[in-house]
């Protein structure tokens, strides 16, 4: 169970990884990106369908407000990265997901302990602490899309509970956002450019980071409990973060570490709270 969600979260960290090696060399434009990711996504995860239960997901297995959750994540998180580091992106994104289903969980009637509400105002204080104007803040609208990135991941997550055949439905979702995706290649179809490196950054993304990731994923949370799941999700930004340092000389600067330390830790304890109770 630990190798499976190890690897689960390295395969979700690559994505930050491969994402921004690909638009901050300028490798390909980040339209083409996501639909060369999503269309290697869907063949990985389609494959994996026939391998298990020899057959083709079936298209009414995707559900019309999961693929629209799935495919906002997809397309801003591209366009995010084009202007903000890996290392903040996925502490942006994180954040996101977590406080989005913190405050879905609110909208439908959950009390939290007063203990939760300090960890999350510790986690907004941290995000606030990120985007004050410094040398290393990130761009605000990058922000913006990550955090619309991450929002929508949280409300994907959310539909997706209690989903019977998670990885058929994963691939009818996926197959579900290859119009759209196409679409907004339409629409960007001046800004299109791409290099080998940068299509094979991509597939390695769908494929790899995304397909094989959800894989993993979904077979590790069969051993975790909702609240380990979310909390296991945390590690991610550490680990993008370390890798932006090997792979993309990203710095690691004090002002992100401490954004870190107060966001990640006060989503940790809210978690925390949610599993006494």
């Amino acid at each position: 169970m630990v190798l499976l969600t190890g690897a689960a979260i390295l395969c979700f960290a690559a994505n930050s990884i491969f994402c921004r090696l690909a638009l901050a060399a300028d490798l390909i434009d980040p339209a083409t990106f996501t639909t060369v990711r999503i269309l290697s996504a869907a063949v990985m995860l389609t494959a994996g369908v026939l391998l298990k239960y020899r057959r083709f997901p079936h298209w009414k297995r995707a559900r019309p407000g999961s693929v629209a959750a799935v495919f906002v994540y997809l397309v801003f998180f591209s366009f995010a990265y084009t202007r903000m580091s890996a290392a903040t992106g996925a502490l942006v994104l994180i954040a996101a997901v977590q406080l989005s289903m913190f405050g879905i969980a609110l909208f439908h009637g959950e009390r939290f302990s007063l203990l939760s509400w300090v960890g999350f105002a510790t986690a907004a204080g941290g995000v606030l602490y990120l985007l004050l104007p410094s040398a290393t803040a990130p761009d605000p609208l990058a922000a913006a899309l990550m955090a619309i990135s991450g929002a929508a991941w949280g409300i994907f997550t959310i539909l997706a509970r209690g989903t019977d055949h998670p990885e058929e439905t994963n691939a009818a979702n996926m197959l579900g956002c290859l119009l759209p995706a196409l679409l907004v290649n339409l629409y960007w179809l001046g800004d299109f450019h791409g290099t080998s490196a940068g299509f094979g950054l991509a597939v390695a993304s769908g494929a790899v980071a995304t397909g094989v990731g959800y894989i993993l994923w979904y077979f590790a949370l069969r051993y975790l409990s909702a609240v380990q799941a979310a909390t296991v999700q945390l590690s991610m930004p550490a680990v993008v973060a370390l890798g932006g340092v090997l792979f993309l000389a990203e710095p690691f600067s004090v002002h992100l570490l401490i954004a870190s330390a107060a966001m990640l830790g006060g989503i940790a304890v809210a978690l925390l709270q949610r599993a006494v109770k």
